[in-house]
């Protein structure tokens, strides 16, 4: 570890207020080192929004490098670190995060978790997906957005569904038509028939936007995938073993039921039972 790294990294140790936090994790993230990695990770669960914010930020610029320790010491217990490492997966676009931002979108109990991970299923960097498994990936994609946009009772999260929605769009805009046909039709009943004005808005521009030019690509789009086969197979054994799941009886095994139990135990425990 170089000197100029150790000592940015005390200084994110050693900050003794939040304002000091947040501008050392931001100076730690501008230097762009891998090294910085595992501290900005811990700087999501800090409770300190400056310092979350500089560390995504750093993150995503670091990129593929960071995804494995995201996905390694994803904070089960803080949702708040969570949805920060969701949101830091996302904008990295990795296919090794897909099968972490799907079980997100559907079942995890906070809301901000959902909505990081909504947003960030549209943006994969499906160009790095090899043909054999990119229909899979895009349609495991395609219904989870559809079931976050119907079913989601946040509108904030059905917002981002709609984001996610318009990306994917565009995504499978020549290879899969009809999934193209599927989702505008879902812009449609949501502009018709969403109770959140914000989401009728946001649905009704991604229409508009469908019918022009498609979003813009990535600045990564001709960047080879860093991918070895044995990380799309964990990919793709992880994706199967998700269908699996949703074959099962809904009451036994459908992820989206611990949501519902979550829900119920917060009512219970709100009522004092």
């Amino acid at each position: 570890m170089s000197d100029q790294l150790s000592s940015l990294i005390q200084a994110v140790e050693k900050a003794d207020s939040s304002s000091r936090l947040a501008e050392a994790v931001q100076n730690l993230a501008a230097s762009r080192h891998e090294g910085a990695i595992p501290t900005l990770i811990a700087a999501l669960g800090y409770n300190n929004p400056g310092a979350a914010v500089a560390a995504v930020d750093g993150l995503i610029h670091l990129g593929e490098p960071a995804v494995p320790a995201l996905l390694e010491q994803l904070d089960l217990h803080n949702y708040t670190a969570r949805a920060w490492a969701i949101r830091a997966l996302a904008g990295i676009g990795d296919p090794r995060g897909l099968v972490t931002l799907l079980g997100a979108a559907t079942a995890d109990f906070a809301l901000s978790v959902r909505r990081a991970a909504a947003k960030g299923l549209g943006m994969m960097k499906w160009h790095w997906f090899p043909e054999e498994l990119l229909e899979i990936a895009q349609e495991e994609a395609l219904e989870a957005l559809l079931f976050v946009a119907q079913q989601d009772d946040e509108w904030i999260v059905r917002y981002s569904a709609v984001v996610g929605l318009e990306a994917l769009a565009n995504a499978v805009r020549t290879t899969y038509p009809e999934w193209r046909s599927q989702i505008q039709s879902q812009l449609e009943q949501l502009v018709a028939n969403d109770d959140s004005w914000a989401v009728r808005a946001r649905a009704s521009l991604a229409q508009q936007q469908l019918q022009t030019e498609p979003m813009a690509q990535s600045d990564h789009t001709d960047q080879p995938s860093p991918l070895t086969a044995t990380d799309w197979q964990m990919i793709l054994d992880k994706l199967y073993e998700r269908k699996g799941q949703e074959r099962l009886v809904l009451a036994e095994g459908d992820p989206r039921r611990y949501r519902e139990l979550a829900s119920t135990m917060t009512q219970v425990s709100s009522s004092g039972e």
